[in-house]
C-alpha cells in the first residue's frame, strides 16, 4: 500500500514537472553552459585540378598575402574562458544570445533551427539593440536557418563585432558578414572551411556551373562583395575540407569586405 507521504511526494514532483513544461522556451534563466571545441587541421594544399568549383577562382588566392595558420601562432583556437564568463552578466538569454544591456547582445554557441525564432523574440523584447558581439561562435547546425538569421541581422541594421579574444568559425563568419557595420579586434579569429551537404558531398564535389553554388555567391554579393571578391572568398573557404579549418585574420577579411 502506498503511504500518504509517498503520495504527497509524487504529487509535488508531478506539479513541478508540469510547471517546467509550460515555462516559455525563449526566455531562459541566466545560466551559461560552455562547450569548448578544439579544431584540428592540416594545410589545404594545392587547389583541386578536377571539375570542382575551386578551379574558377583558385588563381585569385595564390598571391593574396593571406595569413598562414602559423602566423597566428599556436596560442588560441577559440575564445578563452575568461571572455566567455562575461556572458554571465546577461539580463536575458535567447538561445546563443545573451543581452547584456539595452544596446548590446553577446553571442556564443551554435546556430540551430530554433535560433532565428529566438533572435526574433529577442528583438521584440529588446527593440533598442544595436550590436552583436560575437564571442565564441562555432558555426551552424542548420545552414538554412543560419542564412535566415544572417539576413535578419542585416534587416535589423545591427553592427557585428568580433571583440578581442573573440572567435567566429564556419557559418558564423556569414553572420559576421551580415552586419550593417562590421568591426573586429586585431586578434579576432575567423575560421573557414567548405560546406558539406546531407550526403557528405562538399562544394568541390560539384561542377563549377552547378546551381548549388549560386546561393552562397548571391549571399556574399548581397552583403557587399563585388562578383570577383565573392567568387574569391567562396573559393578560399572551399579550399579547406569540411572536417578541417583555415584561420584568417582581421586583415584577411578586410581584403573582401569593408570593416569600420
Amino acid at each position: 500500500m502506498v503511504s500518504l507521504a509517498a503520495l504527497v511526494r509524487t504529487l509535488i514532483i508531478a506539479a513541478f514537472a508540469a510547471l517546467l513544461a509550460f515555462a516559455p522556451a525563449y526566455a531562459q534563466p541566466v545560466m551559461t553552459v560552455t562547450t569548448t571545441v578544439t579544431w584540428t587541421y592540416e594545410d589545404a594544399g594545392d587547389a583541386d585540378d578536377g571539375a570542382g568549383y575551386i578551379d574558377e577562382s583558385a588563381a585569385l588566392l595564390d598571391d593574396e598575402g593571406l595569413a598562414e595558420d602559423a602566423d597566428l601562432g599556436a596560442t588560441r583556437r577559440y575564445a578563452p574562458s575568461a571572455t566567455l564568463a562575461t556572458l554571465g552578466q546577461a539580463k536575458a538569454r535567447f538561445g546563443p544570445f545573451a543581452v547584456v544591456d539595452a544596446a548590446t547582445v553577446r553571442m556564443a554557441g551554435d546556430v540551430t533551427s530554433a535560433t532565428p525564432r529566438q533572435f526574433a523574440a529577442m528583438l521584440a523584447a529588446f527593440p533598442g539593440l544595436k550590436r552583436v558581439e560575437m564571442i565564441d561562435c562555432p558555426g551552424s547546425l542548420d545552414e538554412e536557418a543560419n542564412l535566415i538569421l544572417a539576413r535578419a541581422i542585416r534587416r535589423a541594421g545591427l553592427e557585428t563585432i568580433v571583440p578581442s579574444g573573440g572567435s567566429v568559425r564556419s557559418g558564423a563568419v556569414e553572420l559576421w558578414l551580415a552586419g550593417a557595420v562590421r568591426r573586429a579586434a586585431p586578434d579576432a579569429e575567423f575560421g573557414v572551411h567548405s560546406w558539406a551537404d546531407e550526403y557528405g558531398r562538399e562544394a568541390n564535389d560539384y561542377p563549377a556551373d552547378d546551381p548549388v553554388h549560386a546561393e552562397y555567391l548571391s549571399y556574399y554579393r548581397e552583403m557587399g562583395m563585388d562578383d570577383a571578391k565573392a567568387r574569391a572568398f567562396y573559393a578560399l573557404t572551399n579550399a579547406t575540407p569540411f572536417d578541417d579549418v583555415r584561420y584568417l585574420t582581421r586583415d584577411d577579411m578586410a581584403r573582401f569586405v569593408t570593416l569600420n
